[in-house]
């Protein structure tokens, strides 16, 4: 038997759009329809700006792609409708969808990037811009794969964040060994007064020093690193970067700081052979540093 549909019900296009299979979740779902017209309506309200109506066969279709198989019900309950309505709209290029992404999502991005330089900003929201909403050839603009289980801002902030750190990584303005020495000096917290009593040729040698070893580490540690010491990321956010577990980026970062010191040790022992204990006093400073800075990370 044919399943009919009454015109302009949500809830029956939807039913058309998902496998037989998956129909039977749907129907658990009380007051599908109302729920479904909530979502229309938060979306086409709750945005600055007006935006346009999506055809319902449109939002329909691309609501039933985010549905999965035996938890139809749960993500339904939990759904973001009025985001993915607007990914949604955003992913076809409707203009109207565009200008609230920019007004309600991408204009709270920069505060989400941490300490990074204006014009670091302005690339990341162009490559963002790009990495999203365009689409290529047969496949569709990235913003279409959001499947509204948690707040579009955040989904989006996350993708930043990760492009954040492949430019970081990637361009050598942003590389840690090319910081002037007053900017490594920073990482030894100037204003300490243990810092303060150093003469200024012992300063001079523990920043070439640092510069060095800084150098020669390997990339993914320098770049773990430069992001949290002189960047100010997270543990969450370089978690959510990584697709690591919390507990493995904290491993990976004091690793990397084991390495970072031990070749500043390498760095100075031969130039401080006969002062042994400004050897000591030096990397003590350094270390102590590096530990407060980690134990502000680690919280």
């Amino acid at each position: 038997m044919s399943e009919q549909r009454k015109t302009g019900s949500l809830a029956a296009l939807l039913r058309e759009h998902l496998p037989r299979g998956q129909r039977a979740e749907l129907d658990a779902v009380e007051g599908l329809e109302a729920l479904l017209n909530q979502y229309v309506e938060a979306a086409r309200s709750g945005w600055t700006g007006t935006l346009t109506p999506l055809p319902e066969e449109a939002f329909s279709r691309h609501l039933a792609r985010h549905l999965p198989v035996g938890r139809t019900a749960e993500v339904l309950r939990i759904l973001h409708g009025a985001d993915l309505y607007l990914a949604c709209a955003c992913a076809r290029g409707e203009p109207s969808a565009l200008r609230a992404f920019e007004q309600n999502i991408l204009r709270y991005i920069p505060a989400r990037l941490g300490r990074v330089s204006p014009s670091m900003v302005d690339e990341v929201l162009q490559v963002l811009r790009e990495r999203l909403l365009v689409g290529s050839g047969d496949t569709p603009p990235r913003i279409a794969s959001y499947g509204g289980r948690g707040p579009l801002l955040t989904w989006v902030g996350i993708v930043a964040a990760r492009i954040a750190g492949e430019l970081v990584g990637r361009d050598a303005r942003h590389e840690l060994v090319a910081e002037p020495p007053e900017e490594l000096a920073r990482l030894l917290a100037p204003s300490d007064p243990e810092y303060a009593l150093l003469r200024e040729d012992a300063r001079q040698l523990l920043v070439e020093s640092l510069k060095k070893a800084v150098a020669v580490l390997p990339e993914q540690e320098r770049t773990l690193l430069r992001l949290h010491h002189f960047h100010g990321f997270t543990m969450d956010r370089l978690t959510l970067m990584y697709g690591s577990s919390r507990s493995g980026i904290a491993r990976r970062i004091a690793e990397a700081r084991e390495q970072l010191l031990e070749r500043v040790r390498m760095e100075l022992t031969p130039r401080l052979k006969q002062d042994r204990l400004a050897l000591e006093s030096l990397l003590g400073l350094l270390s102590s540093r590096l530990d407060l800075s980690l134990q502000g990370l680690l919280d």
